[in-house]
């Protein structure tokens, strides 16, 4: 079980404790926690996260694609039977970026998808 994290806040079970997920919930909940996660922010835990969060400010704006499918994979590789199939970058106004993730786990097609400031 994975505690439930909701605009980066835990959510409450309304009995004073925390509310927890499973299975495909709880993979999603680790999947956009490591993708948010600066990579190297954990001193324990150094290749936790992702450096999505560079990427607005990494090479040149043709490249983001390939530097986001390759951070994506980068901070994904630690979670067993989960496949990254397709990972799409749309640049925003400023040092801001969309990713949408594409997943495969245990042959469910997955996606998420988040917001990017650099």
């Amino acid at each position: 079980m994975t505690l439930k994290i909701q605009n980066g806040d835990y959510v409450t079970d309304g009995c004073g404790g925390l509310e927890r997920v499973e299975g495909t919930q709880a993979l999603l909940q680790r999947v956009l926690f490591r993708l948010t996660a600066r990579r190297g922010q954990f001193p324990f835990l150094p290749e936790m996260g992702s450096r999505l969060y560079q990427l607005c400010r990494d090479g040149k704006p043709s490249a983001r694609s390939a530097l986001a499918r390759q951070y994506t994979v980068q901070a994904l590789e630690s979670e067993e039977d989960l496949t990254v199939t397709d990972v799409q970058w749309t640049q925003l106004e400023g040092s801001r970026g969309h990713l949408q993730v594409y997943l495969e786990w245990q042959g469910e097609p997955l996606s998420v998808s988040l917001d990017i400031t650099g």
